[in-house]
């Protein structure tokens, strides 16, 4: 069915975001997957005690996470390419779902960021004590992305002595030969001190999936009423009938009653088209 260009665009744009979408998710639920089931890892799983530890619970969330947010984009691609109103339905309660949850965990994560912040260094000393232990080489590179990012050497700061050295950044001065910041207390830092920078992804994700939103929403109504708009019949003769035309008609005129001096109106009908 015909769409006009505002209804174009929207489905461009949940084509777009479900696109990112699926990317993101798809890491997640791979990183989540392979943390759980991981030949290094998966005994943490197994151990009651351990349950409720940052580590489990993380990887809890980036399984879960990532399994919603691939429902959301099959629900948002299925209906916005074959334009089922019921798809996009279903898509826009998920992503206003999501869109809520997304400000209130920005909103908590702002107030409650000591604990957030003790909560992912928690899931950091869980990730060093893997490798120290095993040698992972993918957690290796997992710990090697955070050191470089934020600049810190393992749990303890100190390369001479520390056990994941090889997964330290390269030194930027000759002081730092001796010592760097700790991971832990770089992580407690970031997120004390830029505790409203991380409020402001959280509600600036919450902000697009918004726009998703009003695009799902703005699609599905411009299909509602293309599917109750009348459709438009294009009148054409078969060939049978432009092989053989019709005879000349005559010619019909049309008397005015009231006014009988009046000319008459002729009304000649159009001529056929011939083959």
């Amino acid at each position: 069915m015909a769409l006009d260009g505002c209804a174009l665009l929207c489905k461009y744009i949940l084509l777009i975001f479900n696109l990112i979408f699926a990317v993101v998710g798809f890491a997640f639920l791979g990183l989540g997957m392979w943390l759980r089931f991981s030949y290094n890892t998966r005994g943490i799983f197994e151990v009651e005690q351990l349950n409720s530890s940052a580590f489990v619970i993380g990887v809890t969330v980036l399984i879960a996470l990532g399994s919603i947010m691939l429902i959301v984009v099959s629900f948002g691609d299925y209906g916005a390419c074959n334009g089922k109103r019921c798809a996009l339905q279903v898509f826009s309660v998920l992503v206003a779902i999501l869109a809520l949850a997304e400000v209130v965990v920005g909103v908590l994560a702002y107030s409650r960021s000591d604990e957030v912040g003790m909560s992912i260094s928690e899931f950091y000393s869980s990730m060093y004590a893997l490798y120290v232990i095993n040698g992972d080489p993918a957690m290796g590179v997992t710990l090697t992305f955070i050191h470089k990012m934020l600049y810190c050497c393992g749990v303890t700061g100190v390369p001479l002595i520390e056990l994941a050295k090889k997964t330290c950044p390269t030194p930027n001065s000759f002081m730092d030969n001796l010592y760097m910041p700790n991971c832990p207390g770089i992580i407690v830092d970031v997120f004390n001190s830029k505790a409203p920078l991380v409020m402001g992804i959280f509600i600036g994700t919450g902000a697009l999936l918004i726009i998703a939103l009003i695009c799902s929403t703005t699609l599905s109504t411009k299909l509602r009423l293309s599917a109750s708009s009348p459709p438009y019949i294009i009148l054409t003769q078969s060939t049978s009938v432009l092989a053989n035309p019709l005879p000349p008609q005559h010619e019909f005129t049309c008397i005015s009653a009231p006014h009988i001096d009046q000319d008459p109106v002729v009304f000649t009908p159009l001529p056929v088209a011939q083959a």
